[in-house]
């Protein structure tokens, strides 16, 4: 595992952060011992970390994490791209000697698809503060114990012996230590349960209820994404009054340098009757979203037609007041409205802006249907590395 610190853009790493620790790789045998080295070097300097790993050694995790809890931190999970590097060399031999150089980087945050499994999970837990983005991934399963003898070959009864203290001491080990954390104990019940060979990627509801991430609302920053459409995107995952999570994935592209349109998609809402959705953008009347076509069964997209001075006056307001209205059974209108944060919005648009083509001299009029493209968020395979050695 590397560990080294990373300077981005301003507020990459959230309000006032431009810097922090990538932690990324395989928990290995002398990653304790680093980790502690880096965090002497750093003194009071206390920096968000991001983990990106697919797991490891499970002792020098929980070892870790023992030290993770002796710093007021937050313990993110999040992939960084190494500017050094570009973006197709991040696994590359150099580029893996220049994150163990000991050398400041610089870089860019990405929580998307992101992993955090096996033992990776139990290390951020040491952070008395996480904070688990919702397109991000956190899997977990149950360990594997690999066994060294030493003077002569041992016979399976005694290989079969000592892999079952193993299996003891590792749950030993890993049931003391989320005691000592503030985490329910149900999430070593469910690692219990998962094959070694398989991954189980923890819910959202999970997160919450084990106690990793209790926080109502789990939103990325708006990021601008320049592939074969300039777009930018955020994910939100809101809590109802049943405990459950609803995501919605947010996109914001143009059409032209003065046409913009602002959609999201979420699954289909079973009980909604009637609804309308609008948000606030600091004028007098709000945005009201149209409910377009989904290709996708079970969803729903909503989008908004926008001009530059509207998207602008949206990136301008430190929080976007998002309202829903539906009759309940009764036959009253019910209103609930979340407040979501502009992070990011500002460069983000700015970016976007720039990638738009110029208007057309004769205006096209908007369709009546917003012909809103689908958003989708890609989850990786979750990695099936040892979790105890």
């Amino acid at each position: 595992m590397a560990f080294y610190v990373v300077k981005g853009a301003a507020d990459s790493c959230g309000q006032g952060c431009d810097s922090w620790i990538a932690a990324e790789g395989q928990i290995d045998a002398g990653a304790a011992s680093r980790f502690r080295k880096l965090l002497r070097q750093l003194g009071d300097r206390h920096l968000p970390i991001y983990f990106y790993s697919p797991g490891g050694n499970l002792e020098q995790a929980l070892a870790m994490g023992a030290m993770l809890r002796e710093k007021p931190v937050i313990a993110r999970v999040g992939r960084t791209v190494v500017t050094e590097c570009g973006f197709e060399a991040q696994d590359s031999e150099v580029c893996v000697r220049l994150k163990q150089s000991g050398r400041e980087l610089h870089g860019d945050l990405w929580t998307r698809g992101a992993m955090c499994n096996s033992a990776c999970p139990y290390l951020i837990l040491g952070a008395a503060s996480r904070e688990i983005a919702p397109d991000a991934v956190l899997a977990v399963h149950s360990p594997r114990v690999v066994v060294n003898f030493r003077g002569g070959e041992p016979t399976q009864e005694m290989r079969e012996k000592a892999v079952e203290r193993g299996l003891e001491r590792a749950d030993r080990l890993i049931s003391s230590y989320i005691q000592k954390m503030g985490v329910e104990p149900g999430l070593l019940v469910l690692a219990r349960s998962i094959k070694f060979e398989d991954m189980h990627i923890l819910t959202r509801e999970e997160i919450a209820r084990f106690g990793i991430d209790r926080r109502e609302v789990a939103e990325t920053p708006w990021k601008f994404e320049n592939s074969a459409r300039g777009v930018i995107g955020k994910v939100v995952a809101q809590m109802d009054g049943d405990k459950s999570y609803r995501m919605s994935i947010w996109r914001l592209m143009c059409f032209n340098s003065d046409q913009f349109e602002l959609a999201f998609q979420r699954k289909t809402m079973a009980n909604g009757i009637l609804p309308t959705v609008s948000m606030s953008n600091g004028g007098a009347r709000p945005l009201f979203f149209s409910l377009g076509r989904s290709i996708s069964p079970g969803s729903e997209i909503w989008g908004v037609r926008l001009d530059r001075a509207s998207a602008r006056s949206l990136a301008g307001l430190a929080q976007l007041e998002f309202t829903e209205t539906s009759q309940i059974p009764a036959g009253q209108r019910v209103a609930h409205s979340v407040k979501f944060s502009s992070e990011g919005l500002v460069g983000a648009l700015d970016r976007l802006v720039a990638t738009c083509p110029p208007p057309k001299s004769l205006a096209t009029p908007f369709p009546a249907t917003p012909l809103v493209a689908t958003p989708s968020v890609t989850t990786p395979l979750a990695s099936r590395d040892s979790a105890a050695k």
